[in-house]
């Protein structure tokens, strides 16, 4: 349900709502929050909250001045994990100088921007995704141990998949924020489960991401196991991917003109994204430990497309009725809210120039085989330069490089991957 200001403002008198936690994300895609008492929440829509921007990873490139979060009214939902009793609400925010300008970092000001190119260009675009994770047992100290929860595998029953009751507990936490997943069930790894979103606006999409990642974190902690996003964390296994499909069509004011080419529009668009992945997988995969996923089991690494099963990098059927594009390059460390506007920009211009489509299975690039490899494909990248703000930019390849720096001189590849991702991603 959307709620308007004043709705919200009456729901929290009429539900004993006594704190609201007004969430955001920083440039490493972790999501971040402050809370404040639901009788501020009247001056907090007028006014925001200043948060101190130099201690957000990223938030450095606001250069000093004070940064503000305005909580958009439309993604209000009660958190289920909290008490029923003094009840919690949360909203997803804007991120804006004093004067009332964007931050160039705020993800969701640059999804919004992507998705208001597409409609003055004509097209409408709905994203959707299938997210996987790996469930790890704790010790009894409740420390993270590497040991999976279960040793299941695709599509197991319980018994052997010991995290049924756990994917249950997910489904109804979203279901009770609002979020109504497909389906979830265990997959290939050890430990490992997927549970899959229709599609939404891309806004939506990128929000029900986090909101997907909170609940699986709270609801494994709650049942005394530890859920990782890390895109490979264990070497010998299947790594933990995140496939992103999407439609693309001619908006309703510009049908009409158009009906000859909406045949085209989804081979172009996917073409598109075949042209510009390179220059911004470091936005999919944007840490040292994804490149370990790619290329290994089912994960892609050559730059080619199938209506098949396999590992190619886009999956897809141009003919059918219903046309969907399936990325399944990214993984769930990323920012969804860059990463999807991204895709809207290269979808588009691939549309817009009308692009040809490679053969099925045909293709001689490959996506980067080390995080620096895609730090010097964006570097080079005039497409990544012309949407994402300069200041952003260098922030996020100043991160990229002090990242790749400190893995390239760790004597022990293994301790450094789980002292900044195992307990953390």
């Amino acid at each position: 349900m959307i709620y308007s200001e004043n709705e919200i403002l009456q729901y929290i008198e009429e539900n004993d709502v006594k704190f609201v936690k007004l969430t955001f994300s920083d440039l490493k895609g972790r999501l971040k929050n402050i809370s404040v008492l639901s009788s501020e929440l009247a001056v907090t829509f007028e006014r925001g909250v200043r948060i101190t921007a130099k201690k957000i990873a990223g938030f450095e490139a606001a250069n000093g001045k004070d940064l503000f979060l305005f909580p958009d009214a439309q993604t209000m939902t009660v958190l289920p994990w909290r008490p029923q009793q003094g009840r919690v609400i949360r909203m997803f925010c804007y991120i804006r100088y004093a004067d009332g300008t964007p931050f160039e970092g705020d993800g969701r000001y640059f999804l919004k921007k992507a998705m208001k190119a597409a409609v003055s260009a004509g097209y409408c675009f709905r994203f959707g995704t299938s997210c996987e994770f790996t469930l790890f047992r704790k010790d009894d100290n409740g420390i993270p141990t590497k040991t999976p929860h279960d040793y299941a595998g695709y599509c197991d029953v319980a018994p052997d998949d010991k995290g049924e009751n756990i994917r249950r507990d997910v489904c109804l936490t979203l279901e009770q924020m609002g979020i109504h997943p497909v389906s979830s069930r265990h997959e290939s790894g050890c430990g490992q489960h997927e549970i899959d979103f229709n599609t939404s606006s891309a806004l939506k999409a990128a929000d029900t991401f986090l909101s997907f990642k909170s609940a699986v974190k709270s609801v494994a902690e709650s049942h005394s196991v530890h859920a990782s996003f890390m895109p490979k964390p264990l070497h010998d296994d299947c790594g933990n991917g995140m496939h992103i499909s999407f439609t693309v069509f001619p908006d309703n004011d510009f049908m009409e003109e158009r009906t000859s080419e909406c045949g085209d529009i989804i081979k172009n668009a996917a073409a598109g994204i075949m042209k510009h992945i390179r220059e911004f997988t470091l936005f999919t995969n944007s840490n040292v430990n994804s490149y370990e996923r790619l290329g290994e089991f089912t994960a892609p690494r050559d730059i080619i497309w199938s209506d098949e099963e396999g590992s190619q990098l886009i999956r897809m059927n141009p003919d059918s009725d219903n046309p969907c594009i399936e990325l399944r390059a990214a993984d769930c460390v990323c920012d969804p809210y860059f990463v999807l506007g991204l895709m809207i920009y290269s979808a588009l211009d691939g549309i817009v120039e009308k692009l040809p489509l490679s053969e099925k299975n045909k293709g001689t690039e490959r996506l980067p085989s080390t995080l620096e490899e895609a730090i010097n494909c964006t570097e080079s990248s005039e497409f990544v330069k012309k949407y994402v703000p300069s200041n952003i930019l260098d922030v996020l390849l100043k991160f990229s490089h002090e990242e790749w720096a400190e893995y390239s001189s760790a004597y022990n590849k293994e301790a450094f991957e789980e002292k900044h991702y195992f307990y953390s991603l």
